[in-house]
């Protein structure tokens, strides 16, 4: 009966342990950080091919689509820095000049960032429009 109990027991710990693995791992994969431009572009070619995401404002008059492709060319930039961006898929709604927004991707070897994904970040007080 003892060894029984003993049994369970340490099939119950292997288990949690399992599980609070599990739960880590698939944290620390979700979690993300995210750069500003002026940040990426400090990190050089070091994070060059890597997937980051990078936090900015749009530039006014950068934005640019090719219709055939459905391409979305425009510029992001932070504390006086700019970083050239290439994005490929459904843009969201709330997409414009100068809004604040997180790209997913990489940066490529001739500097561009090729974006994967694209999140607008909601503003922190909602305003009506009047």
């Amino acid at each position: 009966m003892v060894l029984r109990k003993k049994r369970f027991f340490i099939g119950g710990i292997i288990i949690f342990l399992a599980i609070a693995y599990l739960g880590y791992m698939g944290f620390m994969s979700s979690a993300t950080y995210y750069y500003t431009v002026s940040e990426l572009l400090e990190q050089g070619s070091s994070v060059s091919g890597e997937n980051v995401r990078v936090n900015g404002q749009v530039i006014p008059g950068s934005i640019e689509r090719e219709a055939a492709g459905r391409i979305l060319r425009f510029t992001l930039t932070s504390e006086e820095a700019s970083l050239a961006v290439a994005y490929q898929g459904v843009v969201p709604d709330s997409f414009k000049t100068g809004n604040e927004v997180i790209v997913e991707g990489y940066l490529d070897s001739n500097g561009i960032f090729r974006a994967q994904t694209l999140m607008v970040k909601c503003p922190s007080k909602y305003v009506p429009v009047e």
